[in-house]
This record gives structure tokens, sequence and C-alpha cells, in this order.
């Protein structure tokens, strides 16, 4: 295929066209910040203590009827036992007085036989306190956490695989409407296990979502453009809609309504339809091209700028016209130096999910008031992405990855250290840790773009975030961690950052490049030894690099892909 930015450059780099759609897919990311994280509120565990009915029992009785228990050094109610109640009750109907006529610790405990009490004073109503998601049921918060990155899974799979089979614009408004129903529907949930089932279906059409808008924009607006759209642009809008949410929930206190008002604002988009285009680049692929030229005619005079006769050449005409394969998953894994690509990728994406899901789903556990907590969460990422925005413009990608790798786990690391008096300075030490995290965001997500080609950018992406999923769906269980010691979820997070920071170093540089269109051009950048220059596209995959890379893979889980292709291997 003819190089087309090449043949699109008379549109110049910026116009009214490009702005209209870059505005317009910006949008719909506001919508994906406002429903990415209302589980934090919806799945809030407020204080609580068992139920003690007063029947009988002295105000005395009362308050000594819950044992106390240490929790992170201290000494707290128990929240999931209390002394049982025919003992106390007896002791109280015979006037005895607790701690002077009977030692209290010496009485049998019992569960909460007859629920618990919730404080209202945050949460009028939430997932937990509505079905008791407390003591031995306490592992479905976590889970119902996971159910959303579960659907992430499901989604990153087929979204890519869908809308290169049938277009970038289709596949998103599809997946808008899934997306409004699938919330509406869940706010009516009779239980937590229909709860969860439909949660799945929100992070399948939320991920598909996210994904193909992001590859439409990249695929639609000119090369400088693109960057403002994968930073200042998707990543800035989402975390508007972001900062948002707690706003939102601060005055929508009870679950069901919250999510109701959240699912209504996604119905604003679908008149978007008639204004974003579908991708020209996936159009020539297809074979398309009539289709493709129309769209670039009508930027064309939005921009007012003048057309050509001609804007795709017949070679690429021809080459287009009969593309007519399917690239799928297994084009990826089937040539060797793309699917060590593919490899790399997918563990530099888990560790990037696992510690950015992990630090915003730990907003409502910080000290302090959880919806302050999540503003600042939010907001701190977007200082971040004005600054990715720059250095994105200007620095290499592998160097940026390293470099936010190693800082956003090392703070992680660092806050093991502060004493827990000093609560405040651990707080800025997560932000700046979250901070990390969101330009890595911003990076990953741009290098992954920029490294598969056209045919099947995607399914790569799609791939990658499939693998990243698995992160996303420890996260929680991660933080669940916190439980039995708090520093333990910084630890895990931290250390698995810093560790990968140096696998990025052997994927090719792709900064200052055209956007590669067929597989064939991804074929000639392999991967690259870190300390070695590059020459031409990029160096051949030696014995070293393939060490690695099986360290790499034994430590991932993932069957060793590298070992099937020979150094020097093209296939």
């Amino acid at each position: 295929m003819a190089d087309y930015e090449s043949d699109t450059a008379f549109l110049g780099q910026k116009g009214p066209f490009f702005w209209t759609v870059f505005f317009l897919l910006n949008s719909i990311y506001i919508s994906t910040g406002f429903t990415g994280f209302y589980i934090v509120f919806a799945g809030a565990v407020p204080p609580h203590r068992c139920h003690v009915p007063e029947v009988n029992l002295t105000d005395a009785w009362m308050e000594a009827a819950i044992p106390t228990q240490e929790v992170h050094g201290e000494v707290q109610k128990s929240t999931c036992s209390r002394y049982k109640l025919d003992v106390i009750r007896a002791y109280s109907d015979m006037g005895f007085v607790p701690g002077q006529d009977v030692n209290v610790t010496d009485i049998e405990q019992e569960p909460c036989l007859n629920g618990w009490v919730y404080s209202k004073d945050i949460y009028q109503s939430t997932i937990v306190t509505e079905w008791d998601l407390v003591c031995e049921d306490k592992w479905k918060v976590p889970f119902a956490s996971s159910t959303l990155y579960m659907g992430y899974l499901l989604g990153s799979l087929i979204s890519g695989q869908l809308s290169d089979r049938f277009g970038r614009k289709k596949v998103v408004f599809i997946c808008l409407a899934g997306h409004f129903l699938c919330i509406l529907i869940q706010s009516f949930s009779p239980t937590w296990v229909v709860f969860c089932i439909l949660y799945f279906f929100v992070g399948a059409f939320q991920i598909s979502l996210y994904v193909t808008s992001f590859v439409l924009g990249t695929e639609v607006l000119s090369k400088s453009m693109r960057v403002l759209f994968t930073t200042l642009g998707s990543f800035l809008h989402y975390c508007i809609g972001y900062m948002l949410l707690p706003l939102i929930a601060y005055f929508m206190r009870d679950w069901r309504p919250l999510l109701q008002i959240l699912a209504t604002m996604t119905v604003v988009y679908f008149p978007l339809w008639w204004y974003i285009p579908e991708s020209p680049r996936w159009l020539v692929s297809q074979g398309r091209v009539e289709e493709a030229e129309a769209i670039v005619r009508d930027a064309a005079k939005r921009n007012r700028v003048t057309t050509p006769e001609v804007i795709f050449k017949s070679l690429e005409v021809d080459v287009a016209s009969s593309n007519t394969r399917r690239y799928t998953m297994l084009d990826v894994l089937r040539t060797g130096n793309v699917r060590c690509i593919t490899l790399l990728c997918l563990v530099l994406w888990m560790a990037v999910n696992i510690g950015y899901f992990g630090l915003s789903l730990n907003t409502s556990n910080l000290i302090g008031n959880p919806y302050l907590n999540c503003f600042l969460s939010a907001a701190t990422e977007v200082p971040a992405y004005f600054v990715s925005t720059v250095l994105l413009k200007n620095c290499p990608r592998r160097h940026l990855l390293s470099t936010f790798l190693i800082a956003g786990g090392g703070f992680l690391l660092l806050i093991q250290l502060i004493p827990p008096s000093l609560y405040g300075l651990s707080l800025a030490l997560e932000m700046v840790g979250k901070f990390g995290f969101t330009m890595l965001f911003t990076v990953v997500y741009m290098y992954t773009a920029e490294i598969y080609p056209t045919v099947m950018r995607n399914v790569g992406i799609g791939m990658c975030s499939s693998a990243a999923r698995i992160g996303s769906i420890t996260a929680p269980y991660i933080i669940y961690l916190g439980t039995f010691s708090k520093y333990l979820p910084y630890i895990l997070m931290g250390s698995l950052t810093v560790g990968s920071s140096f696998v990025n170093l052997l994927l090719p540089e792709t900064f200052g490049k055209q956007l590669p269109e067929t597989l064939e051009e991804m074929q000639k950048c392999r991967v690259m030894r870190p300390l070695r220059r590059q020459k031409g596209c990029c160096l051949e995959l030696g014995m070293r690099d393939k060490s690695v890379i099986s360290t790499v893979t034994a430590l991932s889980g993932v069957p060793n892909l590298a070992s099937t292709a020979p150094a020097g291997s093209t296939e």
C-alpha cells in the first residue's frame, strides 16, 4: 500500500475537519471517565458493626456487646463478631455490670446473626450495605470490581477484530448503546450476582468503546493532531469525566440513582453518528477506496484546501482492492518478530494496569474524605497529560517508558519507609506515583499504536489491552491485601513496575517515523538490543535478546514465543 500520509498531506496538519473530529471523539471519553471508577463509591465499605437487638439490654451491655480488636495498630470495635447475645442478656437481667461484675473478654463470641449496622455519615447506600458484603462475604467486593476488568478482557479481545471487519465507526456507536443499556439495567440489579454479570458487560462495552475510538482518532487525524488526541485529547477528557465522578457521587450517595444518572449521560453522544466519519485508512485497507476518497474530499472542503484529481495512487488502489485478507490474533502470533514485540508489550501493559488501577481503586481506603481523595487522584492526571504531551513530541518512546516506570514504581516503594504519623507525605508519594502511572498510560497507548500497522493496528492494541486486563483483574485483590498489611499493595505494585522498566528497552523505537501500513513494513522493525544503536529500521533479534525474552516469558507465565524465531529470520 502506498503511503497514506503522503497521499493526504495536502489536507495539512490542522483545520476545521481535524478539530471537529478531535473534539467529538474526545467528548465520548468523558462518559468512560464517569463509569470507569463508579465502583469506588457504589462498592464502598462504610464503618459497620454487628447489629445488637435492644431487647432486655441495659445501655452498658449494649455498649459492651461488641468486642474490640487491633487493626493496623489501632483499637477498634469488631466488625464481624459480638459476644453471645443470650449470655449478655442473662447478665443484663441479673443486673451485672460489664467490666465490674463480669470479665467481658471471657464471654464466648458469635458471628453477626442479626446482620450489621452501617454508618450513613458518608454513604446512604452501597452494594455492600444492601447485600451485606462484609466479613465472610467481603471477598465479593473485589470480585465485583474484577468483573469490570474481566469484561475489559473480553472487549479487548473481540473489539479489534470486529472493528477491523465492520469498521471503526459502527463498533464505536454499538458500544455506546450497549454501555448505556447495561449501566441502566445494572442500577436495578436485584442481587449481587446480577450486578456482577451486568458489570462484566459494562466493562466489555466500555473498553471496546475506548480502544476503537482511540484507533479511529489515530487513523483519521493528522500526524501532529494525533499526538494531541492521545494526550490532551482522549486521556484529558477521560480525566474530566473521572474528576466529575466524585462531584456527582457527592450529591448522589445512593448507588442506584448514581448509576442511573451516569447511564443517561451517555445518550447525548448518539447524534454524533452523523458527524464522525469512518476511518479512510481502514476503508483503503479494505479496498473501499471510493468511500475513503469521499471522506478525504469532504475533509479538504472543510479545511478549504484544493483536492488533487487522484488522491490515492493506482498502485495503492490495486493493492487495496486485492487485499481481502482479514488479519486476526493468529497473524500477530504467526510472525516471529511481531510475536516477540507483542509479548514485550503484553508485559508492559500488565505492569501499567496493575499500578494505575490499583492506585485508582484505593482512594476510598485512604484516610480522609473519599470524595476529595478520588478528586485528587483524578486531578493528579491533568498535569501528567500536559507533561506527557510535551515529552511525546520531543523524546524517544523507550526512554520515556523506562523513566516513568522507575519513577512511578519507585515512589510506591518509598511509601513503606514513611512513618504513620506523616500521613500527608505518604499521600503525596501516592499521588506522585499516580502521576507517573498516568504518563505511562499515555505513552504506552501512543507507542503501541505507532508500532502496529494499519491492517492489524486494532487487533494489536486489542491484544495488548486484553493481556493488560489480567493486571486490571488482579488489581482489586492486590488492594484487598491491604487488609492484612497496608504496605503490601505498594510493595507488590512498586516492585513489578520497576522490574518491568527494562523490558521496553528491547522494543523498536518509533519516534519520528511514519506509521506502518502493512504487516511487511512492521516485519522490518525487529526486536532490538537495548545497548546498540539502531541501523535502518532496527536490529536483528540476537541470542542474548532471546535469553532476556525467555526470562520475561518465565516471569509472565506466557509460553515462550521468542524461542521459535531463529536469529536473523525474517519469517
